[in-house]
């Protein structure tokens, strides 16, 4: 029986960029192991050690997800759909979070300014009330928290709170339209506070310039009735979910990877949290960042713009939200799709019987804190590197980027293995000599060298200190930065 498997970007590096195969199989495990016995290298990245799915990998069958339900022994039909959704990343009618008591009247340059607002019926007088009375934080002014933070300053909410701790970059421009040339060096959230006013000097701007960890991120959190999950990382976005189940506030969430996006509502009370999806993070180095991966510029602007109708909706009532369902976009294919999510009762944080009562170490959780006993990751600079290729050192350079990446330049003398082909390609290294691994920025290489040792390759490994764009700055300035 013929079934189709829909890939994700994030794992189309392990089937030829494939996004549909179809595969023969009686139930959704033997579709997933044909699927893994056609590209071996997905096979880890699809199922643990004792067969079972892993835990980031969602699976869905013509739009249900079965993973709580039969999972790899639900039966297939003749031309079914089963669709992949690691993470990367309803429909009630709501009542407004805002409670009546804190509603004050609009003067005659609110009436003026949200005009367009006050003739929907949905909206209304109320409606803009509720806007000004409202308390919400963008966690992140990047790529998704730029058009969520302009558009909710612009429907009038009226404390927008902005968490970030990063300094503006000239490749964030490309995407991050909340910044421009001129702020390059400045706080991204000294930036955005001067932008986000400019287009609505009456709200109220509170900036947060600081790392949110779980020793700040309850005092944070605790002060607004809605969090917008701008951020681009896994720890984060853990730290988000649990903190605003525990607050009991939702979290409306977004992501993003190259031409692919995600959103939803998070909201423990009245549905699944983003652990109901993905209760464990992928391995580090599995899904890159977006400085690693790529991300096409105008994206952010589509799922973030989700965003911040999602937030309004919220804060409005009345309209059908996200909560209870995950909203697939892919810019490349121009296509929307649909999801349903179920809360997981067995969710250790908002399930029936919760062991996570409090905040917990984040970075260890989605395994990027280096554990004391691990040996560290042995370093070499750009220069160094230069010094001993030029007096003949035996060198193995492998360089562990994406064939997408390597067309923008390739590096003399390395063998291009990319990521997801290290483990089976092991013997094509010496371990006789030193090798040093290569990705664009030198962390893929890190993850790519502990996977190796853990793997039991045991020859000499050294990781090219800041990457590809390290060598570009110190050794050959004609080759470009990326």
């Amino acid at each position: 029986m013929t079934v189709t498997l829909r890939i994700p970007t994030a794992l189309r590096s392990f089937t030829d960029r494939q996004t549909e195969v179809a595969v023969e199989g009686l139930t959704a495990g033997a579709a997933l192991s044909a699927l893994a016995e056609r590209y071996p290298d997905i096979k880890t990245h699809l199922f643990e050690t004792d067969g079972k799915l892993r835990a980031f990998i969602n699976l869905y069958l013509d739009g249900k997800n079965i993973r709580n339900a039969d999972g790899l022994n639900t039966p297939l039909t003749d031309g079914a759909t089963l669709t992949l959704v690691p993470a990367i990343a309803g429909g009630n009618l709501e009542e407004s979070l805002i409670a009546p008591k804190r509603l004050t009247p609009l003067n005659e340059e609110d009436l003026q300014r949200y005009s367009r607002h006050l003739i929907l019926p949905e909206v209304g007088i109320q409606g803009q009330q509720r806007l000004k009375a409202a308390k919400v934080l963008v966690v992140g002014t990047g790529g998704l928290g730029a058009p969520l933070a302009l558009y909710l300053a612009a429907a009038g909410v009226g404390v927008l709170g902005l968490v970030d701790f990063d300094t503006v970059e000239a490749s964030n421009l490309q995407r991050q339209i909340i910044h421009s040339t001129r702020d390059l060096d400045r706080p991204k959230t000294a930036s955005a506070r001067d932008r986000v006013l400019g287009v609505n000097p009456n709200i109220q701007v509170v900036t947060h310039n600081t790392r949110l960890t779980s020793a700040n991120a309850l005092e944070i959190l605790g002060q607004y009735d809605i969090v917008a999950d701008g951020t681009d990382n896994f720890p984060t976005r853990y730290l988000i979910n649990d903190a605003c189940v525990l607050l009991g506030i939702p979290a409306v969430y977004g992501s993003i990877f190259q031409f692919e996006g995600q959103a939803s509502v998070f909201y423990a009370k009245k549905g699944a949290c983003y652990r109901c999806l993905y209760p464990a993070p992928p391995p580090p180095g599995l899904v890159p960042s977006c400085g690693e991966g790529g991300v096409l510029g105008v994206l952010p602007g589509i799922i973030g713009s989700i965003q911040a109708n999602e937030v309004i909706k919220l804060i409005v009532g009345g309209g059908e939200s996200l909560i209870g369902r995950l909203l697939l976009f892919d810019a490349w294919r121009m296509t929307f799709s649909e999801l349903t999510l179920e809360k997981d009762p067995d969710c250790p944080i908002c399930g029936q019987r919760p062991s996570i009562r409090e905040l917990v170490d984040y970075e260890e959780f989605c395994g990027l804190s280096r554990k004391q006993e691990e040996a560290p990751v042995e370093e070499i600079t750009a220069k160094e590197l230069k010094t001993r290729l030029d007096q003949g050192d035996s060198i193995q350079l492998i360089d562990v980027r994406e064939p997408h990446e390597s067309a923008v330049f390739k590096f003399k003398g390395a063998r291009a293995i990319p990521f997801g082909q290290l483990l089976r390609r092991m013997d094509e290294f010496n371990p006789k000599n030193d090798a040093v691994f290569i990705c664009k920025v030198g962390q893929r290489s890190i993850y790519a060298i502990r996977a190796l040792r853990d793997a039991g390759y045991r020859g000499r490994m050294l990781n090219l200190k800041d990457g590809s764009n390290a060598w570009a700055a110190h050794v050959d300035a004609h080759l470009p930065r990326y």
